[in-house]
């Protein structure tokens, strides 16, 4: 039997963004504020409300799942990277791009399936592009173990703007604990025919209760990003979201979550139980506890999804890749740097020689009486100093590689 095809429902809500004036593609501008035309320079307001913190929150309910919104509100398609198997959602006419995850140009297109939630909330980029240069220059030069060759890096200077996927959790949260906690007193003893003083600490079982609000705790939505990269861009200032309006991605990126809510929520809780922690130890009022027991209750948990501005790029030097950051709200620049570690072992010879060389000439000259044994104890000092700054050195070097 042959019937005729079901008329597909139309997504009123979804749109393109043409330039009333001449027609062209339009963008957002985060210097304007708005849609701008690149062609014309004709403008067009957003008719988004600036709700900050007060932005829509949801209940972990059926209910809310089942009301929930799907897509981003506008047509576009998807870019997955066949590397690291990153996907962005960009325009439709963008026909190529390299992957600001990971630096491959190896990405295909594909259709939005339309089957992920729509965010209630974003913070728009306000660091526009001509920003960017004087923001990475001086990142750059910060430090002086890294090669000068770094500076000339084609993609340090070709960031891609990107709305990355963040999960905010709200919980109320009450923290029952029980330990043995310390208290120092001083006592005086006698050995050998002498009165002395010691710290003893008496131990005593107590126990509290601490309430501990938690708002807007977030949850990077994507594996794809580093996590310690965006804890050192961070913060955003959350006062800022404004309703969701796909307008703000015009001409942007935008990368859907691929950390579902259901996993964002489980290691956010993991967060609150940590800062419940702290707080019980805390209520302690004693640096000395043992035998610490803890219970937690979570109540009035909500949950958010919104988009959050950050430029992107990762780049290879001599075979190995690493990526940088910039807040796009803010400006903050983090990111990994290859080091020159032949500048390091140099820097490290450098604080290690004086005290190795002052130490062996004491020790040639020990014979001689007191000019040795204070060139001894001098060398031994600045030797133990210089292992102090090659340790710091050398941490420094290792987080800058390894995030």
């Amino acid at each position: 039997m042959y019937a005729p095809a079901p008329e597909e429902k139309a997504d009123d809500e979804t749109r393109t963004f043409k330039c009333r004036y001449c027609g062209g593609s339009i963008v957002y501008s985060p210097d304007q504020r708005r849609l701008t035309c690149p062609y014309c320079g004709g403008t067009q307001e957003i008719a988004a409300e600036e709700v900050g913190q007060q932005a829509a929150e949801f209940e972990f309910t059926l209910e809310t799942m089942e009301q929930a919104r799907y897509g981003w509100g506008r047509e576009r398609k998807e870019l997955v990277c066949e590397s690291c198997g990153a996907t962005v959602a960009v325009a439709p006419d963008v026909l190529t791009s390299v992957c600001a995850f990971c630096g491959s140009n190896r990405v295909h297109a594909r259709d939005v399936t339309g089957d992920m939630l729509r965010p209630s909330a974003l913070i728009p980029f306000t660091v526009g592009r001509d920003r960017l240069q004087p923001l990475i220059v001086a990142w750059l030069g910060q430090g002086w173990m890294h090669p000068p060759e770094l500076r000339s890096v084609r993609a340090l200077r070709e960031l891609t703007g990107i709305y990355l996927p963040f999960w905010t959790f709200d919980a109320d949260i009450r923290a029952d604990w029980k330990a043995e906690v310390g208290t120092e007193r001083v006592e005086r003893y006698r050995a050998n025919g002498e009165w002395r003083t010691r710290v003893v600490i008496d131990w005593h079982w107590r126990s509290g209760r601490v309430h501990v609000p938690i708002d807007d705790h977030l949850v990077p939505g994507t594996t794809h990003a580093s996590r310690v990269i965006l804890e050192k861009v961070s913060p955003f200032n959350l006062r800022a979201l404004v309703t969701y309006d796909p307008a703000y991605l015009a001409g942007w990126q935008a990368k859907g979550y691929d950390v579902l809510l259901e996993d964002a929520w489980q290691r956010g809780r993991r967060d609150m139980r940590a800062k419940a922690k702290r707080a019980c130890y805390a209520d302690t009022g004693s640096s000395h506890v043992r035998n610490f027991r803890m219970q937690v209750d979570f109540s009035d948990e909500q949950w958010r999804y919104i988009l959050l501005p950050v430029y992107m790029a990762a780049y290879t030097f001599e075979g190995r890749t690493f990526q940088v950051m910039v807040n796009g709200q803010t400006g903050q620049v983090a990111g990994q740097k290859p080091v020159a570690w032949a500048r390091v072992w140099l820097a490290i010879a450098v604080m290690l020689s004086p005290g190795a060389c002052l130490g062996l000439l004491g020790l040639l000259t020990l014979p001689i009486g007191g000019i040795g044994v204070v060139g001894l104890i001098l060398g031994a000092t600045l030797f133990v100093l210089g292992l102090i700054g090659t340790f710091v050195v050398l941490r420094q070097a290792q987080e800058s590689e390894a995030v």
